[in-house]
C-alpha cells in the first residue's frame, strides 16, 4: 500500500470511529430519555401508591412517576454505571493479553445483547433493565478503550485524536434522544431498539478491515499496516511464494538451486545454514538464521524505539517480567504496582471519582429534579429533557479544545526544555503540560456544581452547558493524562482498573438519593452545596503534579549525572539511565534522518 493508500486508510479508521464512539460508546448517559420513554410504557408503575391507566392517551400525567419509581430507575442507573467502571479493568486486561479484534468482538457482542433485551422488555418484565442496561454501559465503553488507540496513528495530534473521540463518546447520549423522539412519532420501543441492533453489523466490519488484530503501537514503527487487506496480502504472498517454489522444483536442473534458498543444509561444522542468510549464535551453543531481509527490517530506529519503552517492537506488552528490558545497564520500567500505588496515580483517582460522582448523580436524578423544578409539568420535563440532549450532542464540538489546549501546551513545553536530549525530561514536561486542562476541569466542575444548586428551572440551561463541557475535558483528561504519564505497556490495566475503583465509588449516588428524597424531604439544595465544597477537593491532582514536576526537574538540575531517586512518585521509566541510554532516548526522540545517517555508517 502506498504513502497516500495508507493516510486514506489512516483517516477512514478515524472518521469510523468518530462515528461509532458517537452510536455506541457513551448511549448510557442519555438515561434521562429513556426514563421519560419507561415512564410513558408504565415500567415500574406498579411501586407507585396511585394506580393508573395503561393507555398512553388517558395518562397524560404519567411522566411525573413516583417516589418508588424513580428510586428504582436512579437503581438501575446506579448499578449500570457502577458495573461499567468496574468491568473496565476486565476490559483493560482483555485489551492487553487478548488483543483489539477479540476486545472488539466481545464489546459488539454485549452491545447486541443489551439492545435486544431492552426491545424484548415489557412491563411484566422490566427486571430486564438492569442487565440490559449494565451490559449497554460495558460495551460501550470496551469500543471506546479500543478506539483510544487510534490516536497513535496521528503522532502530535494524538491528544486532539483522543478528545475527539471522548467527545464522540459524551455526545452518543443523543441516540436516546433520538429513541425519544421516535417513540413520541408513534413508533413502538420495541421497534426502535431492534433496528438499533441491527446497527451492529457496523462495528463487525470495522473490526475486520480498519483495525489491528492486536495493538497500535506508539510510536508508529515505519511501514506499518493493519486490517483484512494487511493480512490477506500476506496470505498472497505467502502462496505466491510456495508457487514459484514447486515450479522452481519441477523444472529439471532448477530443484537444486531453489532449494538452496528455502531448505536448512548442514554446514561441515554441524551448523545450519540458509542460502541468503548469516550464521548468528542461538539457544544452547547451536547456530540460527538470520537473513538480510529480516537483519534490516529491524532497524536502529526500531530497536530504540522498542527498547525506550520496555516492549517488543511492534506490541505493547512488556518484555520479560515487570517490563524489564537488558541492554547493556539496567533499563527498567516500573512495575503495574509499582504504577498503581503511586501518588500519582492515587490523586488522579481522587480527581476522577469526585468529579464523575457529581456527574453521574446528576444525570441519575434529572428526571427528579425537573420534575420538581417544572411544579411536575409533563410538557415541561419534556422541554427540558430535550435540552439537556441536545446538550450533550454538541460535546463532540467541545472536546477538540481539550486536546488542542493539551497538544498546544505540550509542544511549547518541549521547545522551552533545557535539557532536549533526556527522554525523561521530556515526559516530565508533558506530564507538566496536563496541569492547566486539569486545572480547568475541577474549575468548570465547580461552576457547574453552582449552577446545580440553585433551584430556579431557567439557570438549568446554564448548568446543563457546563456539565457537557467538563465532561468531555473529565474524560479526555483522564485518558490522555494516564498515556502520557506512566507506561503504555500497562495503560489498559491501568485505565481499567482507574475506572472499576471510580465505578465502585459512583455507588454513592444511591445513597445520596435515599437521602434527599427521606431526610432532605425532596429537596437536593444542601446537597448540592455540599458537592461544591466537595469538588473543590479535585484540585489535589493538578497541584500535586505541578509539584511533583518542580522537585524532578530541579533535582535534575542540581544532581546532573547522579542516578535519581523517584522512588514511588513518578513510575514512568528507569531512574538511572546511562549517557548512553540517554543518547539514545535523544536519538528516539530525533529525527529518522539521522538515525538513518547512522544505520549506513554502521554498514560501511
Amino acid at each position: 500500500m502506498g504513502r497516500l493508500g495508507q493516510k486514506a486508510k489512516w483517516r477512514l479508521t478515524f472518521a469510523t470511529g468518530l462515528v461509532e464512539c458517537l452510536g455506541f460508546s457513551g448511549v448510557i448517559a442519555g438515561w434521562p430519555s429513556l426514563v421519560y420513554v419507561l415512564k410513558e410504557d408504565q415500567y415500574f408503575a406498579d411501586l407507585c401508591e396511585t394506580a393508573r391507566n395503561s393507555s398512553r392517551s388517558s395518562a397524560p400525567n404519567a411522566t411525573v412517576g413516583c417516589i418508588l419509581q424513580d428510586e428504582r430507575f436512579t437503581l438501575i442507573f446506579t448499578i449500570a454505571t457502577a458495573v461499567k467502571n468496574i468491568a473496565a479493568v476486565v476490559n483493560g486486561c482483555l485489551l492487553d493479553y487478548c488483543g483489539t479484534m477479540a476486545t472488539r468482538f466481545v464489546a459488539i457482542s454485549l452491545c447486541t445483547a443489551a439492545t435486544l433485551m431492552i426491545a424484548f422488555s415489557t412491563v411484566a418484565s422490566a427486571m430486564l433493565l438492569f442487565p440490559g442496561v449494565c451490559f449497554l454501559g460495558v460495551g460501550g465503553l470496551m469500543l471506546l478503550i479500543t478506539n483510544i488507540q487510534v490516536g497513535n496513528l496521528f503522532g502530535k495530534k494524538r491528544s486532539t485524536v483522543i478528545a475527539l473521540y471522548i467527545g464522540a463518546c459524551d455526545s452518543s447520549p443523543a441516540v436516546l434522544v433520538l429513541v425519544k423522539l421516535f417513540y413520541e412519532a408513534a413508533f413502538s420501543l420495541r421497534s426502535i431498539f431492534l433496528f438499533v441492533s441491527c446497527l451492529s453489523c457496523l462495528p463487525i466490519i470495522r473490526t475486520i478491515f480498519l483495525m489491528p488484530r492486536t495493538h497500535i503501537p506508539h510510536p508508529l514503527p515505519p511501514g506499518y499496516t493493519y486490517g483484512a487487506t494487511c493480512e490477506m496480502s500476506k496470505l498472497i504472498r505467502f502462496f505466491s511464494e510456495e508457487r514459484l517454489t514447486h515450479r522452481r522444483r519441477s523444472i529439471p536442473g532448477t530443484a537444486g538451486a531453489g532449494s538452496e534458498r528455502m531448505q536448512m543444509t548442514e554446514g561441515p561444522t554441524g551448523q545450519k545454514r540458509n542460502g541468503e542468510g548469516r550464521m548468528a549464535e542461538g539457544k544452547f551453543g547451536e547456530k540460527r538464521e538470520e537473513t538480510e531481509v529480516g537483519e534490516r527490517s529491524r532497524t536502529k530506529y526500531q530497536r530504540v524505539l522498542g527498547d525506550r519503552h520496555g516492549t517488543a517492537y511492534g506490541s505493547t506488552r512488556p518484555k520479560g517480567t515487570n517490563g524489564l528490558v537488558a541492554r547493556g545497564n539496567k533499563e527498567q520500567i516500573s512495575s503495574f504496582w509499582n504504577c498503581l500505588f503511586s501518588r500519582l496515580w492515587l490523586t488522579h483517582l481522587l480527581w476522577l471519582s469526585l468529579i464523575q460522582l457529581r456527574n453521574l448523580l446528576f444525570i441519575g436524578t434529572l428526571n427528579p429534579m425537573l420534575n420538581l423544578l417544572a411544579g411536575r409539568d409533563p410538557a415541561k420535563v419534556s422541554r427540558f429533557t430535550n435540552v439537556f440532549a441536545f446538550a450533550q450532542l454538541c460535546a463532540i464540538l467541545c472536546a477538540p479544545w481539550n486536546g488542542l489546549i493539551l497538544d498546544r501546551h505540550k509542544r511549547r513545553g518541549r521547545r522551552l526544555d533545557s535539557v532536549a536530549g533526556s527522554a525523561v525530561q521530556q515526559r516530565l514536561e508533558d506530564m507538566q503540560s496536563t496541569v492547566l486542562t486539569l486545572s480547568m476541569t475541577a474549575t468548570l466542575s465547580v461552576l457547574f456544581s453552582i449552577c446545580a444548586a440553585v433551584p430556579v428551572l431557567e439557570v438549568q440551561y446554564l448548568t446543563f452547558i457546563l456539565q457537557v463541557i467538563q465532561a468531555t475535558f473529565l474524560y479526555g483528561n483522564d485518558a490522555a493524562f494516564i498515556a502520557i504519564a506512566f507506561p503504555m505497556c500497562h495503560f489498559g490495566k491501568l485505565y481499567g482498573t482507574t475506572h472499576a475503583l471510580v465505578g465502585a465509588f459512583s455507588l454513592l449516588q444511591y445513597p445520596f438519593y435515599i437521602l434527599v428524597k427521606g431526610s432532605l424531604q425532596g429537596n437536593p439544595f444542601y446537597m448540592n452545596i455540599a458537592f461544591v465544597a466537595i469538588v473543590m477537593l479535585a484540585f489535589a491532582h493538578p497541584l500535586n503534579v505541578h509539584l511533583l514536576w518542580r522537585r524532578e526537574t530541579l533535582k535534575r538540575s542540581g544532581r546532573s549525572g547522579m542516578s535519581m531517586e523517584w522512588g514511588d512518585t513518578y513510575p514512568l521509566m528507569e531512574d538511572n539511565w546511562s549517557p548512553g541510554h540517554r543518547e539514545m532516548g535523544a536519538q528516539s526522540e530525533g529525527s529518522v534522518q539521522s538515525i538513518g545517517e547512522q544505520e549506513e555508517s554502521e554498514e560501511e
